[in-house]
């Protein structure tokens, strides 16, 4: 239940953001690019405010027991602080998405139509425990002329203040309205129910973080909502694969960052290679701390290793751990049967040396990604050249896949004539 207080707080600020929209949908690129370029700047100046404000953070998720997974995606170190600021250029660099002509036709009366680009206004953002997000959200709706509400968790508020303030002042001193992007520091329920009832006044919601948390969004939401409920990705081997290359995508897939929903949380083996790639696939990921469940046959395999039983509900989990599925399959026809029962339509890869083999699990894998001999870790917006990512939606309307500039507009019908009326 919403209270009238928090119905308030949240139609002052959606009040301010839309104000802000109707600036930044008319603001020029050169514009748009000289303030990105400037809270790069800041957030790399500003490191040290940063990393002392991750650091409160990082104590706080000790002291509450969180998990490696978790502290990974909270935690900001040099690295990442300049991965936020050369995204905020590369996004500087990228073409504005607004006001491409994406059709043009005359009709017989003379009509000139034109299909044209444009913001979709104003954005929600709820996120969960990755300060990032505060970076990367900003730098995108601002490119794509959007104003943009902040909400996230209470385990990153202090970073995500200090990403943002960082933010605030470079964008401040070049003028720009002050709504074009808010941060709402209030971490309680009521506020983000609030949100969630702003149909009108807020034109999308992107919930980032768990399955619980995606699907009370979708539940509640009064807004349209673009979402992904979880990364249950897939790395099928093919009896054809190259092993060594199979090796080196399964180690990367699983324990690169494990923590991430592109992350691989089951592994499929084709029976005829499995005897010979398992055992030393399990030595690799054991070295590296990777629970292992499989299958009957698995466990067969493997039967001198520490390996629990995999059951259908371990295959229908996205993990974000150090924890690995692997079942053993007869075909490409059962990889594919095995994804269509327990993936989530995010990314799932096929390694082959095996054209017709890639070809068919491509166009059957229904997934926002499929990979032909690449890690499912590339699921990325900065990896797929947008800059930055606002999300990763495994809906299939409107957007799919990495969301970055071009996801982040819809479009309008400008029509010119020369007086012409409906007959």
């Amino acid at each position: 239940m919403v209270n009238s207080k928090g119905h308030e707080m949240i139609k002052g600020i959606t009040g301010r953001a839309r104000e802000a929209a109707r600036e930044l949908s008319v603001l020029s690129t050169a514009g748009k690019n000289r303030i990105l370029l400037s809270m790069a700047d800041a957030i790399a100046f500003e490191r040290g405010e940063i990393k002392k404000a991750n650091e409160e953070d990082i104590a706080r998720a000790e002291q509450n027991g969180r998990s490696s997974a978790f502290m990974d995606r909270l935690r900001l170190d040099d690295k990442r602080i300049d991965g936020m600021a050369r995204q905020a250029r590369e996004v500087a660099g990228l073409k504005d998405p607004v006001g491409r002509v994406l059709e043009r036709h005359e009709r017989p009366n003379g009509l000139v139509i034109k299909k044209v680009s444009v913001p979709i206004g104003v954005i929600g953002i709820i996120y969960e425990s990755r300060p990032n997000v505060t970076a990367d959200c900003v730098s995108l709706c601002l490119k794509s002329g959007n104003a943009v509400i902040l909400r996230g968790g209470s385990d990153a508020m202090c970073s995500n203040k200090a990403v943002y303030l960082s933010m605030k002042k470079a964008a401040s001193a070049h003028g720009l309205h002050e709504g074009a992007f808010i941060l709402i520091e209030d971490t309680s329920r009521t506020l983000v129910d609030a949100m969630l009832q702003a149909s009108g006044r807020i034109d999308l919601i992107m919930p980032r973080g768990g399955e619980s948390l995606i699907r009370q969004v979708a539940e509640k939401s009064r807004v349209p909502v673009i979402k992904h409920y979880k990364g249950i990705c897939h790395v099928y081997v093919d009896d054809e694969a190259d092993l060594n290359m199979a090796e080196k995508i399964c180690l990367n897939a699983k324990v690169q960052r494990p923590g991430v929903c592109n992350a691989m949380e089951t592994l499929l083996v084709h029976e005829g290679i499995a005897g010979e790639f398992l055992p030393r696939m399990a030595e690799k990921l054991i070295k590296e701390h990777v629970r292992l469940k499989g299958c009957g046959r698995t466990e067969r395999i493997l039967a001198d290793k520490d390996i629990e039983a995999a059951t259908d509900e371990d295959f229908a989990t996205e993990y974000l751990d150090l924890v690995l599925n692997i079942r053993v399959v007869s075909s490409v026809n059962e990889a594919v049967d095995h994804i269509s029962r327990f993936g989530s339509g995010h990314s799932d890869a096929i390694v082959t040396e095996n054209t017709g083999k890639a070809e068919e699990f491509t166009m059957r894998v229904d997934s926002a990604a499929v990979y032909v001999n690449a890690s499912t870790r590339f699921t990325d917006g900065g990896e797929f050249g947008k800059g930055a990512e606002i999300g990763i939606s495994t809906d299939k309307l409107h957007a799919r896949g990495p969301m970055g500039l071009e996801e982040l507009t819809t479009y309008k019908y400008i029509v010119t004539g020369t007086g012409q009326v409906r007959p």
